[in-house]
């Protein structure tokens, strides 16, 4: 009865309110915060994404990694950054990558998990799940990246740097279209790619490279430069849309604080849409509480995690931002109040 009245104590006993049917998106998130299950976390995430929002000392850190624009995110993607949902974007490579793709004209196209992948392999198709695309055109983009890069050869810096450009060009290329990667350069949120090798934007590079041409992508800079940003704000909020290496990049800033005398006593929002469990060990499944002994999360953090297919969140929770009129608020620029020290009373 003890372990009962301390867990009521910290969370309030309420009662389940059945959610009802509604035409507006952000009444029926509203709602479904109010009852249980992944249905309530989903409906939770939009709260505490609204938190971040209206709270003037909170940058606002996004990982981002799946294939999310292949399956058709990028416009979700481009709305939440033109209404400055974030700050900051830590993705993978192939994102981005398939999001110039889109920008170029190079398309994605609907196809079947069934497909017999020996005949698409000869008929030049690539199949990531039930989307289609064709490798030549995924080509044609590699060489077209290798191309630009030469012509800005020699350069060294951080992905972030590397990708403001590319983003600004696309922009300039093609002013017709739109992308993830030149809406970002337009409203000056930094997109960091942190496994950057680790994508066809990457093999570009590897071409260029071995054609003589001195490009190097700085991935310590990447690190620090983020780290940087963490450690000049009075309060951090994370949004992770899977796991992988976005997420770590942008946990470990707080390690990193702590190891050159700056703790920063962990993030203070913190929200995850995963399909990923934390049984198997892995850091995609990895539980914000978890993450709580790294001093990765605040002990007070406003945390929630949803269990489910981030294409079925995405446009949900975006969609429930915009019809509640969420609006970010000026932000708030000033040192912490307080400096922790993990292991430390």
């Amino acid at each position: 009865m003890k372990a009962i009245g301390e867990m009521t104590k910290k969370h309030p006993m309420k009662t389940i309110s059945p959610v009802c049917p509604s035409d507006n998106v952000a009444t029926l998130l509203s709602g479904m915060a109010r009852t249980g299950f992944q249905g309530r976390k989903l409906g939770e995430s939009v709260e505490v994404w609204r938190s971040m929002l209206a709270d003037p000392e909170c940058t606002i850190f996004f990982g981002l990694s799946g294939a999310m624009i292949p399956a058709g995110m990028q416009r979700c993607l481009v709305e939440m950054v033109q209404r400055h949902y974030v700050d900051v974007i830590v993705s993978t490579g192939a994102n981005i990558f398939h999001d110039s793709c889109e920008h170029l004209g190079i398309r994605h196209y609907r196809g079947h998990h069934t497909a017999d992948d020996r005949e698409l392999y000869r008929k030049g198709i690539d199949r990531i799940y039930d989307v289609f695309a064709f490798e030549e055109e995924f080509r044609t983009v590699d060489r077209g990246i290798a191309a630009w890069s030469e012509s800005i050869a020699p350069f060294r810096g951080s992905s972030r740097e590397f990708i403001r450009l590319w983003g600004e060009w696309l922009g300039s290329e093609r002013p017709e279209y739109e992308s993830l990667t030149s809406v970002c350069a337009k409203e000056k949120i930094p997109i960091f790619i942190p496994a950057l090798a680790d994508s066809s934007i990457g093999i570009g590079l590897l071409i260029a490279r071995r054609r003589g041409f001195d490009i190097d992508i700085d991935q310590i800079a990447d690190a620090d430069e983020i780290t940087a940003r963490v450690e000049e704000a009075r309060k951090s909020g994370v949004i992770y849309v899977g796991g992988g290496v976005p997420k770590n990049f942008i946990q470990q800033t707080q390690v990193i604080g702590s190891i050159h005398e700056k703790d920063l006593g962990g993030h203070a929002y913190a929200i995850q849409y995963t399909t990923d469990s934390p049984q198997w060990g892995g850091l995609s499944g990895c539980t914000f509480e978890e993450a709580i002994s790294w001093g990765k999360e605040s002990a007070t953090s406003q945390q929630v995690q949803v269990h489910v297919d981030a294409t079925i969140a995405l446009p949900i929770v975006i969609s429930a931002l915009i019809a509640s009129g969420a609006e970010r608020v000026k932000r708030r620029r000033g040192k912490k109040e307080k400096i922790y020290r993990q292991g430390i009373d």
